[in-house]
């Protein structure tokens, strides 16, 4: 069987037709795509759509479609094996490598956020329940972790991974909060704190390991797929010792439906470094006898909604910002917005808040 008919023999079930008419469908511009797929799996995939060897018209929906059936488990191939054991030996998650985040993909140009995200700058999924538009559904984000933890003029909270400042702005402004944020971004906390100013915000760069003092809530919106395995215990023990006895803990992650010990190889070599995303089964061991679980709320389908909108500012706002980057890059962004969009609209993945006390609350939890 040649390498064309074997990619096609993967695809069965999908409905995609390769140099199809349907937008789902792909076109191959270069014959040696099938090798390289067949060789370096999801790895090979992104590489040969940043080096323009096929393209789809609804990427977003070609990686739904090939998600839905379940083909990354085709495809497992001795090409993953090195990204299993470089997390598993070379302690993927460890503080040495706390920075390189920040540095790969967080401090590659503000003005590409800017140019991407919604006003505030939230780069995290939104809550799109009665959301008409990006920027309503990240301030409905925003509100609705606040009235999780309940919050109270004058309290002390801590924000772990707090970004550009966004959720520290919104927390001070709208309920009298005092916030101290923590980022291993440079660009992230030099914006975050000229954002903040005037108002009783602390934006450090930080690790999260190095966190002390008493809060008496804590919040933390995805930061935890940059963890790793691990240090989830040692991540929920930090947490536990910063917060009060009666606060509220909100973990806000991106999650997955199985355990894993690494990421997609494209995802973690051109996109989130280290990176990976906990199962419930990992955060339900890592909190255990240090936390009550109050409420988990899963609206992960609400990340294809956000990874969509975000795709739209960035392809409308690219003449903006092209020049300080290339076409290899467009496409490799595009790439990683729009698999990840097909990715939440299959289900493979999950967008998670989870509410937990140290102690459990007598009387429940009563969010409404």
């Amino acid at each position: 069987m040649n390498h064309k008919k074997m990619v096609e023999s993967l695809l069965e079930g999908t409905g995609i037709v390769i140099n199809g008419s349907n937008p789902c469908d792909i076109q191959v511009h270069d014959n040696r795509f099938y090798n390289r797929v067949l060789t370096n799996g999801s790895l090979g995939l992104g590489e040969s759509y940043m080096d323009g060897w096929w393209d789809s018209e609804s990427l977003d929906g070609f990686f739904f479609k090939i998600f839905s059936i379940g083909i990354e488990n085709k495809v497992r191939n001795w090409r993953i094996i090195p990204y299993l054991l470089r997390s598993i030996i070379m302690n993927v998650g460890h503080k040495s490598k706390a920075f390189n985040i920040g540095e790969r993909h967080y401090d590659i140009g503000n003005d590409l956020y800017k140019n991407m995200l919604d006003k505030r700058m939230v780069y995290t999924c939104g809550y799109w329940k009665e959301a008409r538009n990006l920027d309503e559904a990240q301030e409905a984000k925003l509100d609705l972790v606040c009235r999780k933890l309940d919050f109270k003029r004058g309290q002390k909270v801590l924000d772990v991974g707090c970004g550009w400042g966004s959720f520290a702005k919104y927390a001070a402004e709208k309920y009298g909060v005092s916030v101290t944020g923590v980022t291993v971004s440079k660009e992230q906390a030099e914006l975050g704190r000229e954002t903040c100013k005037g108002l009783p915000v602390e934006i450090r760069l930080q690790d999260y390991r190095d966190l002390s003092g008493q809060f008496d809530n804590i919040v933390s919106l995805g930061m935890f797929e940059h963890v790793g395995y691990k240090y989830y215990k040692t991540y929920m023990k930090i947490v536990n010792s910063c917060l009060k006895d009666h606060g509220l803990f909100l973990l806000h992650t991106i999650g997955g439906n199985e355990s894993a010990v690494a990421t997609d190889p494209w995802i973690d070599k051109y996109i989130f470094p280290d990176s990976m995303l906990p199962s419930i089964k990992q955060i339900g061991a890592s909190i255990e006898n240090l936390f009550v679980m109050e409420d988990w709320h899963n609206f992960g389908s609400d990340y294809d909604k956000t990874l969509m909108a975000w795709y739209s500012n960035f392809k409308n706002n690219w003449a903006n910002i092209k020049s300080a980057y290339d076409e290899i890059f467009y496409r490799m962004w595009k790439y990683y917005l729009l698999s990840c969009a097909g990715s939440f609209r299959a289900r493979k993945n999950q967008l998670w808040q989870v509410v937990l006390s140290k102690n459990g609350i007598v009387a429940g939890y009563n969010f409404r």
